[in-house]
């Protein structure tokens, strides 16, 4: 169950909390530092900026990886902030990114098992990129079956400010493992392929994947 509190920088803390980006179909890292920590704050308030994994996510495919990236309304320089950034249905981007996994994943053990959590996200419509992120997160943390206690942020929290206050930052560095080889459809071909998104542990793990977190 999510924790919907956020942990607050000016009480005493209360166990190891970091810091994250919001992530579309995060790294595996990402999911690592959300359950390695007692709390995670999602950073709502950072200027968005184009080629992270704010709005893109790596998969395996038979040609090595395959970056998927949703379109954003973007107003051309204005920094804008990340809650209002709006998702854009330019490119029919839900039926590809749809495809490409089922096309990259369909021999995996998992794909099927899942299909059916995963397929809603690329037929509903959602406003706001965060928004869509929040439910992914929340949905993917129920298939792997862990419960992190995580909120959005506030405020924009400065690098300082988490020294102060002991609170792991890993907005723009997600350094955990995810070395540890696990079974993936195309290895024999091109090796192991570490830091892509979670959807290719869950698809080729099941729910053996939490035990790589």
């Amino acid at each position: 169950m999510v924790n919907n509190t956020t942990p607050s920088l000016t009480m005493p803390n209360q166990g190891n909390t970091c810091l994250l980006s919001t992530s579309y179909f995060a790294p595996i890292a990402w999911y690592q530092a959300l359950y390695r920590h007692d709390h995670a704050i999602i950073e709502s308030c950072d200027s968005y900026y184009k080629q992270t994994y704010r709005n893109r996510c790596i998969i395996a495919t038979a040609n090595a990886t395959q970056t998927l990236t949703v379109p954003v309304e973007r107003d051309h320089g204005t920094k804008q902030i990340m809650r209002d950034i709006r998702i854009s249905d330019h490119g029919n981007w839900r039926h590809v990114h749809w495809n490409a996994l089922q096309s990259a994943y369909n021999l995996s053990p998992f794909f099927e098992y899942y299909a059916d959590d995963i397929r809603p996200f690329f037929e509903k419509r959602w406003t706001y990129l965060i928004d869509f992120n929040l439910d992914i997160c929340q949905k993917i943390c129920e298939l792997l079956d862990i419960q992190p206690s995580y909120a959005l942020s506030q405020q924009w929290t400065t690098h300082e400010q988490c020294l102060e206050h002991n609170i792991d930052d890993l907005r723009g560095d997600l350094t955990l493992s995810t070395a540890k080889p696990y079974y993936q459809v195309f290895a024999q071909k091109h090796g192991f392929q570490a830091d892509l998104s979670i959807l290719d542990l869950l698809f080729n793990m099941g729910n053996e994947a939490v035990l790589w977190l």
